[in-house]
């Protein structure tokens, strides 16, 4: 195919594609927006006046403002040295179960961070959690642990989100030719040395891109923080802005004007990500083949071994055991009797039609979520990487933008835009959709970029210069190399899908039901214990789905070979 012919085909599927995001991005927003300059009625659409009320009003809560920005940077920052760690060990050392492990780290992302920040609360709670129950058995006065203080939801957030952190960065340690940490090796450097001044910047994009999209999922963190922070009254944006939405009356122009606020920081952190991977080389696949081989690091395998265990054990194999333990009782104390231990809540839940219902939608949702998601989202990532059309930059703005606002912010912005919509989607499946097709757009185009960024264009180039067009290039080309990438924006689309609640618990409608939603419904008017067990029973849900999907990937990957 000519060059001309190349790029008109590229000029129509990029146009094609912009025209797709702006509609799920800007039709909302511009809702958004006018709810936040909104001074009149609220209870009015159209607004019957503009202005800035709502935003000069928002220095009253500067308090919240600094508990958000804390609790968002100490998460990250502890994500972040959970992700590259866990993924230097299992990518790039011969650490004992390394396969094991490797699939194992992945699962503190679809346990939850409600499920987390559940489980957490009965362990740390500072009057009725297990460890201060034992700790006051033993003879302690005052609580040892409390988990509803700014770290102890930030320690929440980041054992969860952590998962995150790896699954994205170890896509980009996987796609890294091993021979650049061999050569540091054999000039002298010691094995430290070698990660830190060789792995990490080459590294570099996956890390820069897990930290801009971390960062700003703890900003617009829910759950955690309404769960463990709530009875403390210690509130974060998204909990301040649930508690205007939800009291009487609304308050949802200020609701608006606090989610607003945080776009600039999103641009921010976008504008600095580019700033500091412009110009710089972080080329590490070329057409030279190459067979990943891992470190051997003696003795010191078994200590990494520790490292990881540790880490499941406190984000997957202690909440779990917690919540299985609080599940089976009448009432959870950490020393029941016989006569407490009870099956009832694990029957009261598969007695409900809704849960059942609610089950249906969230797996259903989450698997048309992530596989329209990966295709959307792959080629977004390549137009912002590899082609020159006119406004690719602006287009990663566009799409980052509902990362930068909490979802339930950006719910209502949807709710009020297909409210209007001629076609009558409002409490349906599909609107459902659209909205998690929205929200995840920034985490599909952060996960695929991070490796598109390290193809060598040569190897696109060669099949050009041999008469390949562009869609045969992408197919047989480009989406083999980004094939780590695109699993793991899969997996990440459709846990996320599963496991969303700012976008469905204003958005789904009667016959329309998903579960997180269901489960927060609980935990607000029934019992600690059927919410435990409610929990549980979506993980295990999930667990058995993404099962299928990874034995269904491996036959798949046999019978191409």
């Amino acid at each position: 195919m000519p060059r001309s012919e190349s790029s008109s085909a590229q000029l129509i599927v990029g146009g094609a594609v912009a025209l797709v995001v702006a509609a799920l991005v800007l039709y909302p927003v511009f809702y958004l927006f006018q709810a936040a300059f909104d001074v009149g009625d609220p209870n009015v659409r159209p607004p019957t006046a503009y202005g800035l009320d709502n935003f000069l009003t928002l220095p009253k809560y500067w308090e919240i403002m600094v508990n958000t920005l804390v609790v968002a940077s100490a998460a990250t920052v502890m994500a972040l040295v959970f992700g590259f760690i866990a993924a230097w060990i299992l990518t790039r050392t011969n650490v004992p179960m390394r396969g094991t492990l490797e699939q194992l780290m992945a699962v503190p992302y679809y346990v939850t961070p409600l499920l987390g920040a559940l489980a957490w609360s009965l362990l740390g709670a500072p009057e009725s959690g297990f460890i201060n129950q034992l700790w006051r058995a033993m003879g302690g006065k005052e609580a040892l642990f409390d988990i509803s203080g700014p770290l102890g939801i930030a320690w929440v957030m980041a054992l969860f989100e952590g998962a995150v952190a790896f699954v994205m960065i170890s896509a980009v340690m996987k796609s890294m030719d091993p021979a650049l940490e061999e050569a540091s090796q054999v000039m002298g450097a010691g094995r430290l040395r070698t990660m830190l001044r060789v792995t990490l910047p080459l590294v570099a994009p996956g890390v820069l891109g897990a930290a801009v999209y971390v960062f700003a999922e703890m900003l617009g963190s829910f759950s955690a923080a309404l769960v463990l922070g709530s009875p403390n009254r210690f509130y974060v944006l998204t909990t301040a802005i649930y508690q205007l939405v939800s009291q009487y009356p609304p308050r949802m122009p200020l609701a608006a004007a606090m989610g607003v606020s945080l776009f600039a920081i999103m641009f921010g952190l976008v504008f600095l990500y580019r700033r500091l991977t412009l110009n710089r080389s972080f080329t590490t696949i070329s057409g030279k083949a190459f067979r990943p081989r891992p470190m051997d690091v003696g003795p010191l395998r078994w200590v990494l071994f520790a490292v990881c265990a540790v880490y499941l054990f406190l984000s997957v194999f202690l909440p779990m055991a917690t919540l299985m333990f609080a599940s089976v009782q009448r009432l959870a104390t950490v020393m029941p009797t016989l006569s407490n231990l009870t099956l009832e809540h694990y029957t009261t839940a598969f007695s409900l039609n809704a849960v059942r219902s609610a089950m249906g939608n969230s797996l259903w949702l989450g698997f048309w979520t992530a596989t329209i998601g990966i295709v959307l989202t792959g080629l977004i990532a390549w137009f912002i990487q590899r082609s020159k059309l006119p406004g690719r930059h602006f287009l990663e703005y566009i799409v980052m933008f509902p990362q930068a606002v909490p979802r339930l912010v950006f719910a209502f912005g949807m709710m009020w835009a297909w409210l209007v919509f001629p076609i009558p989607i409002y409490g349906t499946l599909w609107l459902l959709l659209i909205a998690y097709l929205t929200v995840f757009l920034p985490l599909g185009v952060r996960t695929i970029s991070g490796v598109i960024v390290q193809l060598d264009r040569s190897l696109e180039e060669c099949g050009e210069v041999c008469g390949a067009n562009w869609f045969y290039r992408i197919r047989t080309i480009t989406a083999p190399l980004l094939r780590p990438g695109l699993v793991a924006a899969w997996f990440l689309i459709f846990v996320a899908s599963v496991r969303e609640l700012g976008a469905s618990i204003l958005l789904m409608g009667p016959n329309s039901k998903v579960l997180t939603p269901a489960i927060v419904e609980s935990f607000f008017s029934s019992s600690s214990e059927l919410t435990a067990a409610m929990a549980l029973i979506q993980t295990v849900v999930v667990g058995a789905a993404m099962l299928l999907f990874l034995i269904s990937t491996r036959r798949l990957s046999r019978i191409e070979s």
